[in-house]
């Protein structure tokens, strides 16, 4: 059974998606790929996964917390899976580029792989993508949005190049 909810955060509106014990999706409403609820799912805000969930980012968000412990699950490519794997990786605070997060993946000439799969991280925020910048620390891309890449990066404290 798939079960989510809807939280209003400082960054918007998130879709909190959980199947019985674990969270697998966390998506900015009206962004891409943002999964349509399927009539199977169940609009639960007291799931004890979301319920946690909602909880740990609110507190990342006011700044009273720098790491998640929740029960995760996702659905991709093994590629994908790899790409995430290394982006839950890269420590609070801190950033890497789409080149070395390929090489990290065993993969260092799918740079561009390596973003697309960046992009389809289902676990934004806690899946840290927003830590991941281009080349010379540009900002690069982020399925949230850049005002939304550009908030999480300054709470924080990373420097980045704006441009």
């Amino acid at each position: 059974m798939t079960s989510y909810s809807i939280v209003k955060t400082s960054l918007g509106e998130l879709m909190l998606v959980a199947n019985e014990t674990e969270l697998i999706g966390i998506y900015f409403l009206n962004r891409r790929h943002v999964p349509a609820t399927r009539k199977s799912w169940t609009l639960d805000s007291r799931h004890p996964v979301l319920k946690q969930a909602a909880k740990q980012i609110k507190e990342y968000l006011d700044g009273s917390r720098s790491s998640f412990s929740l029960p995760l699950g996702s659905a991709g490519t093994d590629f994908q899976k790899r790409i995430w794997k290394q982006i839950a990786r890269i420590p609070f605070g801190k950033t890497i580029s789409y080149t070395d997060l390929a090489k990290r993946a065993g993969a260092p000439n799918a740079i561009r792989a390596a973003g697309a799969a960046t992009g389809r991280n289902p676990l934004s925020i806690i899946v840290p993508c927003h830590r991941v910048l281009a080349k010379n620390n540009g900002l690069g891309g982020y399925a949230g949005g850049l005002k939304r890449k550009r908030h999480l990066l300054a709470l924080e404290s990373v420097r980045f190049d704006a441009r």
